[in-house]
């Protein structure tokens, strides 16, 4: 390890990922969960897909919001996973220099989208529960296109200066990252430049967009939560809550690690590194793996579904 920090890099063609530096020993025991958490991911968003597609019955923007939240989780996990694996099970810890870049921008691409599909189910669930009899007319199939362009839009562009400040940057110091993927600040730190653009940028974006995303979601369940109380009966109450329920979990394992991790890398510097990596490891891959077990679990209409389609018909 001294050899590396000794050794002097200009624009290097690879960086190195160190995986969890002072767990290396632990590296093999800890795929473990994580190849089973991805094997999940994989198993389930596949699953929502497929009973999505199956089932005319789903045909609808909250299922289709479902379905882009599904291809999002598992582009994320695919972008990092795989290769934090190959860091853990061979020690193949280089990364071209291109593609450290690549991956840095479909992580923070993908995680844009994610953020604005979760403003998308809320204000879907807001329009079935405070104007239902417009749903229908709000929410068409050709808004939901729409909806679903804008985030991939939104997401492309706002993310696109990451690498390419990043590109930009001489790395004059070491070529080696401190983590399990190239996350946009673990690079862009050790450049021999100022990086105070790329650290601005990348605070304006979290507030700009997570922290408009949640604001939103927050307004549309006040409306919600509003509308519920005003039903008559508790068993109303309890039962419209249940349809925004699994809503609410998916949000809360999206949003709570992003900011924790965010937080820590700007602020945190007398955190642990290793503690440091595996909240943002829990903030990647975690969702993916939750969202098709909630969703699948407290969504009737799924759950009806998963269990007509997987249980043999008897004769």
């Amino acid at each position: 390890m001294s050899d590396f920090n000794k050794t002097v890099f200009t624009n290097p063609s690879t960086f190195i990922l160190l995986g969890i530096p002072g767990l290396e020993v632990a590296h093999v025991w800890i795929s473990i969960p994580f190849s089973g958490i991805y094997a999940i991911a994989v198993l389930g968003n596949f699953t929502i897909l497929f009973i999505v597609k199956k089932e005319q019955s789903l045909h609808e923007p909250m299922y289709y919001f479902l379905c882009m939240l599904a291809v999002t989780d598992l582009v994320l996990s695919t972008t990092t996973l795989p290769k934090m694996l190959s860091i853990f099970w061979f020690n193949s810890r280089e990364i071209n220099f291109s593609a450290c870049l690549t991956q840095m921008y479909f992580i923070h691409c993908f995680t844009v989208m994610e953020s604005g599909i979760f403003v998308a189910m809320a204000y879907d669930r807001y329009v079935a529960i405070c104007d239902p009899l417009r749903h229908s007319t709000i929410l068409t199939n050709t808004m939901v296109v729409k909806t679903g362009l804008a985030m991939v839009l939104r997401g492309s562009v706002l993310v696109m200066p990451y690498p390419i400040f990043a590109s930009l940057r001489p790395y004059c110091r070491t070529n080696i990252i401190s983590h399990v993927y190239c996350e946009h600040m673990a690079v862009v730190k050790l450049a021999c430049a100022d990086i105070t653009i790329s650290n601005y940028y990348g605070l304006s974006v979290l507030f700009s967009v997570h922290g408009l995303d949640v604001i939103f979601i927050v307004i549309s369940y006040n409306q919600i939560l509003r509308a519920i109380f005003r039903l008559p009966t508790k068993d109303a109450r309890l039962k419209t809550f249940g349809t925004c329920s699994s809503h609410l979990c998916a949000i809360l394992t999206f949003y709570v690690p992003m900011v924790f991790t965010s937080i820590m890398h700007r602020f945190g510097h007398s955190v642990a590194l290793p503690f440091h990596i595996l909240i943002a490891n829990i903030y990647l891959l975690v969702p993916p793996m939750l969202n098709p077990v909630i969703y699948g679990v407290r969504t009737k209409q799924i759950r009806d579904r998963m269990l007509h389609v997987f249980t043999p018909k008897r004769t």
